[in-house]
């Protein structure tokens, strides 16, 4: 069956679209229970939410082998929180504490791109501004989630999950960056106004809670959706 995999993922939103259109869909995360696997049925397609720990190289051999050959595409949101630019107060810290954080974080990265690469699918690894481009490679692309708001309608401007935190139609900028492979296609932009340029959630999801961070990490609905439509079509 087309299976479409999605790494570091908790929330299921990345996948949404593609479990719509009847692909089924396996989201793997350390936070996703071990005794009690959900699975949800959605739209035309299922979503499965995996317990795996990503940082286990033993355990991303066991996804490829599982899935080489059925895999049509790969996304991966790889822990930003040792990377990410938004966080340099902290990094001396860090590096006092273990002087090899910042390269495991890296190291962690670089690895879902060889997942991708032995899948044999195209695929993008996710990641915030931060020291992957000067520690791995320059990112492919970039973007902010307001350029694709524009594949949200109307009807549908709430964020079905989290609307007291995301904008409308994802009328919010973030500069997020792109690690791709395996022919994946970069989709055209269709833009909401976002006001004034500048976003206010932050104010609303600081702190270090589980659930602040992963709504702060989930895919914006907008983008996944473009992501779908441009992809696609290539299995």
């Amino acid at each position: 069956m087309p299976t479409v995999l999605s790494l570091y993922d908790y929330t299921g939103e990345a996948a949404k679209p593609w479990a719509a259109a009847g692909y089924d869909c396996v989201c793997f995360d350390i936070q996703h229970s071990k005794v009690n696997p959900r699975v949800e049925r959605y739209q035309g397609g299922t979503i499965r939410f995996v317990h795996a720990d990503l940082h286990d190289r033993a355990v991303l051999s066991e996804i490829v082998q599982q899935y080489k050959g059925d895999a049509v595409f790969m996304m991966a949101f790889p822990v930003c929180t040792d990377m990410a630019v938004s966080g340099a107060a902290h990094f001396d810290t860090k590096k006092e504490a273990n002087p090899l954080y910042r390269e495991i974080a890296v190291d962690h990265a670089r690895w879902c791109g060889h997942v991708g690469d032995a899948l044999g699918c195209p695929y993008f690894i996710e990641n915030p501004v931060s020291v992957l481009a000067t520690h791995w490679r320059k990112s492919d692309y970039s973007f902010q989630p307001f350029q694709f708001g524009g594949y949200i309608p109307e009807d549908e401007a709430a964020h079905p999950t989290w609307p007291e935190y995301i904008a409308d139609r994802d009328a919010y900028p973030k500069k997020t960056c792109l690690w791709t492979g395996g022919g994946f296609q970069m989709p055209e932009q269709r833009p909401v106004d976002c006001a004034d340029g500048y976003s206010t959630q932050h104010k609303k999801l600081g702190g270090k809670s589980a659930k602040t961070k992963n709504i702060r990490s989930a895919t914006p609905r907008g983008f996944a959706r473009a992501v779908f439509q441009a992809n696609h079509n290539q299995q």
